[in-house]
């Protein structure tokens, strides 16, 4: 409409208003730059968060504090109840897109801050699957299939979806159980395999290898990346900052309002929901023995969780930074939006390297005009097989995918192991004897999973998978 009265009246049609994202990982800054662009370009801010979304837990989730949000107006912040554990990112996708719509409306610009992988993702691309309706429309504690089928053994888990989706099952690891019971209730609640729905909405016009098409072609990314060795430093001041702004308070309150009693009966779970927010089940032992230990056994539990929370929220922010190397610059489709880096490792330069270029690039957008800062450049390997698969006899680990058997063998576990099986074939050729490690190793920083011993590919080291782009984060 506004474009045809422009016309009419002789004047070149109004660019239409960008959908801004804001990406980084915690602790980088994002809600602060989200405010900033709002009040200076008349924008409103749609958190991606999928902890957010939770009433409760304000200082655990960081949330932006009222009187931010009075300056100006948030979305998808503390609205779904914490004993709610079936609110899916379907459920989030639906909200919120039909709160851009109503943003862009009113001509003002939504500013998408996330956040959670694959909640931003729902946002930019056509890529999540509906299945049946709930009974009722509002989240609740309506029966969820794929929460009862991850009560499954993993290897039945996996014997069913390759049943059904043989394509599906090649691609996803056996211990994924969240992927694979999300593959079999998609095909249990539409009666399509979950790789046909995908081929499907990549085939579309404007999708790509990643997913369907981007819903909103007129977008620009802002990516916050700091020096690792900075953002260490920050994150770990942020925890000590929590702790002095009330943290411990908001988890006994917490704990006793909602948690003691599952913990009482033995039904804990802190796998979906609130309660599986970083901050909290780290302090699980603290929480549940408080009053029922010695003041000495309570305060080393203390400094337990608080040293857990800091290792797991570093490696969280490692994960989120993988993660946008990744999606947006090493395995790009054609439908990937541009994407703007900002160097935030230092935080006195803030208005110089953050916030004066992010609003030359938002408003270059605004006036249809290309930005005075170049996007990242696309890093492709045309030759990485992203579908491989390969068993590394040593730490009894299944890898998918060329990068990830290159990380994995880079890694402190596979090297540990390395190191001990030659010092054991050393000793073994001083002695005579074979030897053999027969230690294995229960964590890798690579992210990769111990094979089940009845699934484990013979000979097959190339074999065909597809790649998912979807549902949870890569």
């Amino acid at each position: 409409m506004a474009a045809a009265a422009a016309l009419c009246l002789g004047r070149a049609p109004r660019p239409p208003r960008p959908l801004v994202v804001i990406l980084g990982a915690t602790g980088t800054g994002k809600s602060a730059l989200a405010l900033q662009l709002g009040l200076r370009l008349g924008g409103e801010i749609v958190s991606a968060d999928s902890m957010q979304v939770y009433k409760g837990l304000d200082i655990i989730t960081n949330k932006v504090s009222p009187q931010e949000q009075r300056l100006c107006r948030h979305h998808m912040i503390s609205f779904v109840d914490p004993l709610v554990s079936n609110y899916t990112v379907v459920d989030f996708r639906d909200k919120a897109m039909a709160l851009i719509e109503d943003i862009f409306a009113r001509d003002k610009i939504p500013i998408v801050v996330g956040g959670t992988n694959y909640y931003i993702e729902s946002l930019l691309w056509k890529v999540l699957i509906n299945t049946k309706e709930k009974t009722s429309s509002a989240p609740g504690p309506a029966s969820d299939r794929k929460v009862e089928l991850e009560q499954l053994d993993s290897a039945e888990l996996h014997r069913r979806l390759s049943r059904v989706d043989p394509e599906m099952a090649a691609k996803l690891h056996p211990h994924d159980k969240r992927k694979v019971a999300r593959s079999l209730q998609v095909f249990e609640e539409t009666g399509i395999p979950h790789s046909e729905i995908l081929h499907q909405q990549q085939e579309e016009e404007g999708g790509g290898p990643l997913g369907g098409p981007l819903k909103y072609p007129h977008s620009c990314i802002l990516w916050l990346h700091a020096d690792q060795a900075a953002l260490d430093a920050r994150l770990e001041k942020r925890v000590d900052d929590m702790l002095a702004a009330g943290l411990l308070e908001e988890l006994r309150d917490f704990h006793r309002r909602y948690n003691r009693q599952k913990v009482a009966e033995n039904r804990q779970d802190y796998q979906h929901g609130i309660f599986q927010s970083i901050g909290f089940k780290e302090f699980h032992e603290y929480l549940v023995s408080e009053g029922n230990c010695s003041p000495e056994t309570s305060a080393l539990l203390l400094q337990k969780g608080i040293q857990a929370l800091k290792q797991v929220t570093k490696k969280y922010a490692r994960r989120q930074n993988k993660w946008v190397r990744n999606r947006f610059l090493k395995r790009p489709g054609p439908n990937v939006p541009p994407v703007y880096g900002l160097e935030v490792s230092d935080l006195q330069r803030w208005e110089e390297d953050v916030l004066k270029p992010a609003l030359e690039i938002v408003e270059s957008f605004i006036q249809g005009r290309e930005p005075p800062a170049e996007p990242l450049k696309m890093e492709h390997d045309v030759t990485e097989n992203k579908r491989s698969h390969r068993v590394c006899e040593l730490c009894d680990r299944l890898i998918i995918g060329d990068r990830e058997w290159a990380a994995h063998t880079r890694s402190k576990s596979h090297l540990h192991h390395l190191k001990k099986r030659r010092k054991l074939e050393a000793a073994g050729r001083a002695t005579g004897t074979a030897g053999d490690s027969g230690d294995t190793e229960t964590s890798d920083e690579d992210g990769s999973l111990p094979v089940p011993q009845a699934w484990k590919p013979a000979g097959k080291e190339d074999q065909p998978c597809i790649h998912l782009h979807g549902e949870e984060a890569p």
